[in-house]
């Protein structure tokens, strides 16, 4: 029991849903899910265009036989759109093995700028959601023995970051949901493989205008970079990642007194990354 371990949930011969994949990093997973294999990819987005737009592209990068793409219209912050939704796609498709909570939304404003809606707006999208979906599929998963649960947080979810209160405190949320579901699993002997991904920023607009201080140390990503870490990390059957690795280095200042934790902060530009951030007014997908 101590060192239990899950099984590998490879993405090749997989029915792979990706919640925000009607644009960046989600749209590049779900088209790389359908390259590598994947029996089925189902997109789930606010918005029913760029998701069936995304759905068509995995259909043309498709390598398995018989291979399925479905896009759905889904409000993940609608408990009954998500419940709905997710009737819906198992009617359709049977099964979920690979599911991948990926949408997200930042404000990027100040704490007493940040309306009391944008405050539950960020955690409804950056980590009830997550609730939502894992209540829908996670089941059948057990059932099964098999499958994987892949959380997208963010290093943000580490260490926080002034105009970020809202989705620091999302993200944090998002890492302890993954962590305890982890945990869970484990002590209930389920074979389950769980991801908590936790990303520095990422250049897909979401963040735009975000700055760092040591590009070479602390780069900012490249979606599709981010969105092949993801799938390698699935298929690697790895629990928890974190880009660039010495973002794991903010885990272990946190043993150390504030102040020394704020001086390393400040050190590594990591407090005015977000100075000249514009990002993309209302945009709920990563």
């Amino acid at each position: 029991m101590l060192f239990f371990k899950p099984y590998r949930a490879p993405v090749k011969g997989a029915v792979v849903l990706i919640t925000g994949a009607g644009s960046g990093i989600g749209r590049l997973m779900a088209i790389e899910a359908a390259r590598r294999g994947a029996r089925a990819v189902i997109v789930w987005d606010m918005n029913a265009q760029a998701g069936a737009e995304t759905a068509g592209l995995a259909e043309a990068a498709a390598t398995a036989p018989q291979f399925r793409a479905g896009s759905f219209h889904v409000d993940v912050t609608d408990a009954t759109a998500v419940h709905e939704a997710a009737n819906q796609t198992l009617d359709e498709f049977a099964r979920v093995d690979i599911l991948i909570n990926n949408a997200g939304i930042v404000t990027g404003k100040p704490l007493l700028e940040t309306t009391d809606s944008e405050v539950q707006r960020s955690f409804a999208v950056n980590t009830i959601a997550h609730y939502r979906t894992v209540r829908e599929f996670l089941p059948g998963m057990i059932a099964r023995d098999r499958g994987s649960v892949v959380t997208i947080a963010s290093a943000a979810g580490l260490v926080g970051v002034p105009r970020q209160c809202d989705y620091n405190g999302s993200k944090f949320g998002a890492v302890g949901f993954a962590q305890s579901m982890r945990e869970e699993l484990r002590h209930m002997r389920s074979h389950v493989h769980t991801l908590l991904y936790c990303p520095y920023y990422i250049s897909t607009g979401m963040f735009d205008g975000v700055k760092t201080k040591f590009p070479l140390v602390l780069p900012i990503l490249t979606p599709e970079k981010v969105a092949t870490q993801v799938l390698d990390a699935i298929d690697r059957g790895t629990q928890f990642k974190v880009h660039p690795p010495i973002v794991r280095l903010v885990q272990i200042l946190q043993a150390f007194p504030v102040p020394f934790m704020d001086a390393m902060v400040e050190l590594f530009g990591v407090a005015d990354t977000m100075n000249g951030f514009r990002g993309r007014a209302g945009d709920a997908t990563k």
